[in-house]
């Protein structure tokens, strides 16, 4: 009986230890978020990046990396709020063929690029999520570390482009915006990156190329977790209460950092900070593939 007792006694501190592990990696992965959302640099690779280090394995990080935009998605909105305010506003008297005109034009944009953002990114989620499945973890790494430098090159590209000054989008803007937002599934590829560098190709301001970029995240992030929810039947990897926190944590910070963020992004030119992380993860990525072979 008392060797029972002791057993016992000896099994429970590495579950609360383990335990404690969730909930710290779930915080840490929340701050991540809230942070490197904002930037044109992939917040999906960069979070990605960090659960397989500390453990995650590829397929899962992918997957909880995709579900925590919904805490950003949370920030984001309220961020934005007097923006989704008059969209809603603007719904009863929109039609056809005011569709882009006015206050009609953003929700308009918004719901045809969620459309073609969805036709596009639900078929390489499937293979995305696939691929992953088939690539030791440093490999995985370095995988995201190519997909940085491409968000860098087309970043820094789109620097030289000539700016006319436009506002309001169009069907054409709306349909390749959303098309190339699925492209964004991939980890490693920006979803605020590549969306305002389209947007800065078809000639929009960098103001008006953010705030669009932003206002569509809100629909993809949210589409993101119910995709993720639905497709594994729950959220992979983690206990509901650590991806509850995780959740929590990177709604309240990323709205404590949108607006700083914002300031950073329009000052510095993030295609260095995609190269240098990229290389990095090649680099490392590769070495302990290599290692590991």
């Amino acid at each position: 009986m008392l060797n029972i007792v002791l057993e016992n006694t000896i099994v429970a501190p590495p579950v609360s230890t383990s335990a404690n592990w969730e909930f710290l990696v779930a915080v840490l992965a929340g701050i991540v978020q809230g942070i490197v959302e904002w930037l044109p640099v992939s917040s999906q690779g960069n979070l990605s990046l960090f659960l397989t280090l500390v453990g995650t394995s590829p397929e899962h990080a992918l997957q909880l990396a995709l579900f925590l935009q919904v805490g950003t998605t949370l920030s984001s909105a309220l961020y934005y709020r007097d923006d989704i305010r008059e969209s809603f506003a603007a719904v009863p008297e929109w039609r056809p063929s005011t569709a882009f005109i006015g206050a009609n034009a953003v929700t308009t944009f918004v719901v045809v690029a969620c459309l073609a953002t969805g036709l596009v990114g639900i078929p390489l989620y499937v293979f995305a999520a696939d691929f992953v499945n088939e690539l030791s973890g440093g490999l995985f790494i370095a995988a995201i570390g190519a997909l940085l430098v491409a968000t860098g090159v087309l970043q820094l590209v789109s620097e030289s482009v000539a700016f006319e000054d436009r506002n309001e989008p169009t069907l054409r803007d709306a349909v390749i915006v959303g098309a190339f937002q699925g492209l964004s599934i991939l980890p490693g590829i920006s979803r605020s990156g590549v969306t305002t560098s389209v947007l800065l190709f078809r000639s929009y301001q960098a103001p008006s190329a953010f705030r669009l970029s932003f206002l569509l995240s809100i629909p993809a992030g949210l589409g993101a977790g119910v995709l993720t929810v639905v497709t594994e039947g729950g959220v992979p990897g983690v206990s509901p209460s650590a991806a509850a926190l995780a959740i929590v944590t990177s709604a309240v910070v990323g709205y404590a950092t949108i607006g700083l963020l914002m300031r950073v992004v329009e000052r510095i030119p993030f295609w260095i900070v995609c190269f240098g992380l990229g290389g990095l993860a090649i680099v490392g990525g590769g070495g302990v593939a290599l290692l590991t072979a």
